[in-house]
């Protein structure tokens, strides 16, 4: 079993080696195909990281079926939650987010509403209502190809509360009245069961192992198997990037045990065998 638990340590190491992200900026949008230039507010976005802090388990929202929830609604104490803040009528930047966001939960073995974690995605615009939430959330759903039974809410709110969220997660975003657009960051929040932000992951696009890894960290040892904890020894969170990369000491430890292992195994082989042969 420490074989394989090296050999996957070292398989993931490569596959995430050769990836590459940044953190995503206004700019984004016009690169992902938008022709349109941003006013000069619009570019004054980021994201403030409160790691450790706790959200407000009161705020008030609407979901994609109409029913009025807190956000507290979603915190179980057993699950890590993924948050997303975006809005659902944005042109380029969410729709690009939101799609490599489905494509990354399709390749995780994990699904939203199980015993890993949960999803949430709350619009930023006050003026969004379930309307627009619903058929949203069923267009995803259809891309992730779990069935309906998904745990992923698509939630609307008036501007008090959608604010205090986005302070509490430290992310900005600014309205353009001359373009009616949003922008924001294209950023992934993590929160432990009780409400704890514990991480983020940044970009337009999405590794299925960078959302595994952040939940393992949220979840605080109550998600993901033994060899899921031990694979995220192999890695660290790489904060210049927002993403997870390989980690040369969990890698040397994790073959440094095997080693070990292996050659204790063998002197053992050995030992049996020569008693054997004098008895």
């Amino acid at each position: 079993m420490s074989c394989r638990i090296s050999a996957i340590c070292l398989a993931a190491a490569l596959a995430l080696g050769s990836a590459a992200g940044v953190r995503a900026a206004p700019s984004d949008a016009r690169e992902a195909g938008s022709n349109q230039v941003l006013a000069p507010a619009m570019t004054a976005i980021d994201v403030d990281e409160h790691l450790g802090l706790d959200v407000d388990r009161g705020l008030s929202f609407v979901d994609h079926t109409g029913k009025r929830v807190t956000l507290g609604d979603f915190l179980d104490g057993k699950r890590p939650v993924l948050v997303t803040m975006n809005y659902f009528r944005c042109p380029v930047l969410c729709n690009v987010q939101l799609n490599e966001l489905t494509d990354a939960l399709h390749k995780l073995e994990w699904t939203p509403g199980d015993e890993h974690f949960r999803v949430v995605t709350v619009s930023i615009d006050p003026r969004e209502t379930p309307e627009l939430a619903g058929p949203k959330r069923q267009n995803h759903l259809n891309s992730l190809g779990r069935g309906d039974d998904v745990d992923w809410a698509f939630l609307t709110g008036d501007a008090l509360n959608v604010r205090l969220l986005a302070a509490q997660l430290g992310i900005s975003y600014t309205y353009d009245p001359e373009q009616d657009q949003y922008a924001h960051p294209a950023v992934v929040a993590f929160l432990s069961p009780e409400g704890k932000i514990a991480r983020y992951v940044y970009g337009l696009s999405y590794n299925a192992s960078d959302l595994k890894f952040g939940l393992i960290e949220a979840g605080e040892g109550r998600v993901g198997s033994t060899i899921d904890r031990l694979i995220l020894s192999c890695f660290h969170y790489d904060a210049t990037l927002g993403r997870y990369g390989p980690f040369a000491f969990g890698l040397m430890r994790i073959a440094g045990a095997v080693t070990v292992l292996l050659i204790g195994t063998t002197l053992l082989v050995y030992w049996r065998r020569e008693r054997r042969a004098t008895a």
